[in-house]
């Protein structure tokens, strides 16, 4: 049976508002101004400009109303009362007008129909600077390598074949798929005949071609290339070529006693050996061409200075555009309220709902603005002493919790603000989320930032003998001397984080 009763719940539901703020909030500066442009272009009731920008032109109006009124004979008391009643009523009539209407604002933001306004927008000055971006062209190392096959001795089948394994070869420049697989793909693709020894004699004559090491199936294979066509008569004396040949797996662990002693080799024709072999490029294919991948420009949100050992802290000037309502959708509005069809009460509720859209999105930007200073001074007070002396060491374990209850707000959106927004210092230019950190208890009872540590254990592996490289249990128990109760363990992860190999791998001759 069913029944009819009032209920009272409690829900917990963002506005739409809350939900652009939250997006801006994540925007980084280089993609804001394209936001706001998008805006711009779907919103013809906001537009680039000052609020007082409007405020100056009414009052150039004014005076040019005045002067074209000059001469003129004055208005009586009577007709001066009569125009300020008007305005009174007028301005009544508006207000009841856009009081009374209940509209659904959905209705004509999604509206089918695209209006002219979509297909036309201009929003630059003459002031904008306009930068030309250069159009690169590059050419990569394959294309080199197909021009040359010219110059090789094929037929046209094993051209075929040629052309098919340069297509091969990733970005590095290693044919990383094995030649039977090879095979498969050209009986099905292109309806080639061949085996994998044809594959084979095919590959060895593109292995001459230049960048040298190109082709090769991996590392060892390219290195060897190399120091061939590097000493091509007397290459089978070679040590660096005996090394690669029967001791590339204790070259790449670094077991050089073990070389040493197999190859029968003293200190410094070891040594001359293994600096030949770290002058080979390992990479042909990446130095052949220019790196086309296109890198983010960062630019910073904040610029922060030290002047007369004081912190200033300003925004970056990207973040705070001018924007304001458009006065001519301002008098449209007036316009259309006094009429009382049909037509211009939805022309009323169009206008409403675009100029109510812009004052939402001219609070968020300002929001937005609020909300990265105030993040931000509070991570500057916190880490005062860092940003006074760029020290690393000086950083203080901070966590987010610690920023949000400074300034009253969510860990989640400082977290927002902390993973994509960057601060210019005397220092360099660092994300935010760069000087938050674990801490550690010292014997003295203080906290120490994992930060700190990191410095001083990369210090530490910076003076250490290359000959005798430091293992993490001497780290570690050299940071418990120093005061820091650390694990080996702990120690091996900050140093992987620090992306530095085991000592073994940092061992040199």
């Amino acid at each position: 049976m069913q029944k009819l009763g009032l209920h009272q719940k409690l829900l917990q539901k963002l506005s739409p508002q809350q939900i652009q703020l939250m997006k801006l909030l994540q925007v980084p500066t280089a993609a804001l101004e394209q936001r706001i442009k998008e805006e711009l272009e779907i919103n013809p009731a906001l537009e680039e400009g000052s609020p007082d920008d409007i405020a100056e032109e009414e009052v150039q109006q004014e005076e040019g109303d005045i002067g074209d009124d000059f001469g003129n004979e004055e208005e009586g008391p009577e007709e001066e009362e009569r125009t300020e009643s008007a305005d009174e009523a007028e301005a009544d009539a508006l207000s009841e007008a856009i009081r009374k209407e209940e509209v659904d604002i959905a209705d004509y933001i999604e509206d089918d129909d695209v209006p002219y306004y979509k297909l036309n927008a201009n929003n630059s000055s003459a002031d904008d600077e306009r930068p030309e971006t250069p159009i690169t062209v590059s050419v990569s190392y394959q294309d080199n390598m197909l021009a040359g096959l010219s110059m090789l001795p094929l037929d046209d089948h094993h051209y075929l074949l040629a052309q098919h394994l340069i297509g091969s070869l990733d970005d590095d420049g290693y044919l990383r798929r094995d030649l039977e697989s090879i095979v498969d793909d050209l009986a099905f693709t292109q309806n080639i005949s061949t085996h994998a020894k044809e594959l084979e004699e095919t590959l060895k004559l593109i292995q001459t071609l230049d960048p040298p090491g190109i082709a090769a199936r991996d590392l060892r294979e390219c290195l060897m290339l190399q120091l061939e066509r590097r000493h091509r008569e007397h290459i089978s004396g070679d040590v660096a070529y005996r090394i690669l040949k029967d001791y590339m797996e204790e070259f790449s662990k670094k077991h050089y006693e073990k070389i040493q002693r197999g190859l029968a080799l003293d200190d410094e024709e070891l040594k001359n050996a293994i600096h030949e072999i770290l002058t080979l490029n390992p990479r042909p294919g990446g130095g052949s061409a220019e790196d086309t991948r296109t890198s983010q420009q960062i630019i910073p949100d904040f610029i922060l200075s030290v002047i007369d050992n004081q912190l200033e802290l300003s925004l970056n000037s990207k973040n705070d555009p001018d924007l304001r309502i458009s006065r001519s959708f301002q008098e449209m509005l007036s316009t259309y309220a006094k009429d009382k069809k049909k037509d211009s009460k939805e022309a009323v509720a169009f206008i409403k709902s675009k100029i109510d859209a812009a004052k939402w999105f001219i609070d968020a930007i300002k929001q937005r603005q609020h909300t990265l200073l105030g993040t931000m001074t509070a991570i500057m007070n916190f880490q005062k002493e860092y940003f006074l002396q760029g020290d690393e060491r000086e950083l203080k374990p901070m966590i987010l919790k610690d920023i949000a209850d400074m300034v009253g707000l969510d860990i989640s959106t400082v977290s927002r603000v902390a993973n994509s927004k960057y601060v210019e210092t005397p220092y360099g230019t660092f994300l935010l989320k760069y000087f938050f950190s674990e801490g550690l208890q010292t014997d003295s009872g203080e906290e120490a930032s994992s930060r700190e540590i990191k410095k001083i254990l990369e210090d530490h592996i910076g003076k250490e003998d290359k000959k005798h490289p430091l293992p993490d249990e001497k780290l570690a128990e050299i940071l418990n001397k120093a005061g820091y109760n650390i694990a080996r363990r702990t120690v091996a992860k900050y140093r992987e984080q620090m992306n530095i190999p085991v000592a073994r791998l940092r061992k040199e001759v």
